[in-house]
C-alpha cells in the first residue's frame, strides 16, 4: 500500500486534477460546476474526484441533492513540507558551491595581475 505522500503526488500528477484543485481553492463547487470547463464526460470528472478524495485532497458534503466539494489542505501541507526540506538542502549545496567558486576566483586574480605587470 503506497504511503500518503505517494498517493498525494500521484493524484497531483494529472493536470485535470490540478485544475480541479485550483478551482476548489477559490471555494466550494458542485460536481457539475467543476466539470464545466473540461471537455470530458461527467463520469470522467467523477473518477478524477474519487482519486482526489482517496488522496485526501478534497471532501464532499451533502446538501439536499447536491454534493459540494471542498479542498482539504493537510495533504498539500505534507507535500509542501517534503519539498521544503529538499529546497533547503539544495540551497545549502548551492551556497557551498558559490563559496567554492568565489575561492577559485580569488586564487585566479593574483595570477592574472602578475601577468599584466610583466
Amino acid at each position: 500500500m503506497p504511503d500518503r505522500l505517494s498517493t498525494t503526488l500521484s493524484a497531483l500528477a494529472d493536470p485535470t486534477r490540478r485544475a480541479i484543485l485550483a478551482r476548489l481553492a477559490t471555494g466550494e463547487a458542485t460536481v457539475n460546476q467543476l466539470a464545466e470547463p473540461f471537455d470530458i464526460s461527467l463520469p470522467a470528472v467523477s473518477r478524477h474526484l474519487k482519486v482526489l478524495q482517496k488522496a485526501g485532497l478534497i471532501a464532499q458534503g451533502r446538501e439536499a441533492q447536491w454534493r459540494p466539494c471542498r479542498i482539504t489542505p493537510a495533504p498539500l501541507e505534507e507535500v509542501s513540507d517534503w519539498v521544503e526540506a529538499y529546497r533547503e538542502l539544495w540551497e545549502r549545496r548551492l551556497d557551498r558551491l558559490e563559496s567554492y567558486l568565489d575561492k577559485l576566483q580569488e586564487k585566479k586574480k593574483p595570477a592574472s595581475r602578475r601577468r599584466r605587470s610583466t
